[in-house]
């Protein structure tokens, strides 16, 4: 669990290194402080509007090329699959008890949706604000249902609220260990010996190698408990990972720099989710037979017409 804990909190801030620029802001914001008498209000508001004109602007864009190129495509296509994982977060919330929600995949969707809604915006080439919202709204989403079993296990479990506080003392430590290695990034990557890895656009001081990891612990929470009761097992939930893993299996070839690790990290959630998809619909398609009194297996109930 901490593991999981430790990623989200590294992905909520390991992109801070990269700037965000937004060419043409800063040169018209100058000239417009000059109107009538360089009223505040003015170029607020422009600015504002154009950061919202910029956004439809490259959300249409994303629309009308999904089919130039595999890169595109795939990319418009998983990212549309993507609003499954929000949506089914939402309905789990809405049907089904806090009980059966898992900790571990919780901060590991955190930590992944997290990462991702960073890298799809900003710093992947071609980018993809859909993807981006999606994941936005997915955060949203998982920290909803991250408030609905914390909230369930400081009402039901005893000493759960000294397990809760030492999360929150480990939190702060691993905030103040990532924002250092944050701001160092930038001055590291150049004391890296030119042409490796280290100093590469895709190593480990950029944000790239870094949402496969999340992925990673997607699959890992998903390994960790390949046996857990079908009834524990959210359909959606596991519908929508197993879309995804295999879109994306694809999407991190054809994106640049490609990424390898993208792709295979994608395999692996396919295969997990898949497993849990399986059982629940098998679990659902062929109920198990009625135990008697006496323990033993009863008739199965006759199918009705």
């Amino acid at each position: 669990m901490n593991k999981f804990l430790v990623l989200a909190l590294l992905s909520a801030t390991a992109s801070a290194r990269t700037e965000i620029r937004r060419p043409g802001l800063s040169a018209t914001r100058a000239p417009l402080m000059k109107l009538r008498g360089g009223a505040a209000a003015a170029p607020t508001k422009v600015v504002e509007s154009s950061v919202i004109q910029a956004i439809l602007t490259q959300v249409a864009k994303e629309v009308s090329s999904a089919n130039t190129s595999p890169a595109k495509f795939l990319g418009f296509v998983g990212a549309f699959c993507n609003w499954f994982l929000g949506l089914s977060a939402v309905l789990d919330s809405l049907k089904l008890g806090p009980e059966v929600i898992a900790l571990p995949m919780t901060l590991a969707m955190l930590a992944y949706s997290l990462l991702f809604s960073r890298w799809a915006g900003w710093d992947v080439t071609p980018k993809n604000y859909i993807l981006s919202a999606s994941h936005m709204f997915n955060v949203a989403a998982q920290a909803n249902q991250l408030r609905r079993v914390i909230t369930y296990k400081l009402k039901t479990q005893p000493g759960a609220k000294a397990e809760v506080t030492q999360l929150a003392l480990k939190a702060a430590a691993v905030v103040a260990v990532v924002t250092a290695y944050t701001l160092a990034a930038p001055s590291l990557i150049t004391k890296m010996p030119a042409g490796s890895f280290l100093a590469s656009k895709g190593g480990p001081f950029t944000i790239h190698p870094w949402p496969p990891v999340t992925k990673l612990f997607l699959s890992a929470a998903s390994l960790a408990d390949l046996h857990k009761p079908t009834s524990k097992i959210s359909l959606a939930q596991y519908g929508a990972l197993t879309l995804t893993g295999f879109i994306f299996s694809f999407y991190g070839l054809f994106v640049t720099p490609i990424n390898y690790p993208l792709t295979g990290v994608n395999i692996i959630l396919f295969l997990s989710s898949l497993w849990h998809l399986t059982r629940k619909i098998i679990s659902l398609i062929s109920p198990l037979p009625v135990v008697t009194k006496g323990g033993k297996p009863g008739p199965k109930p006759a199918m009705k017409k």
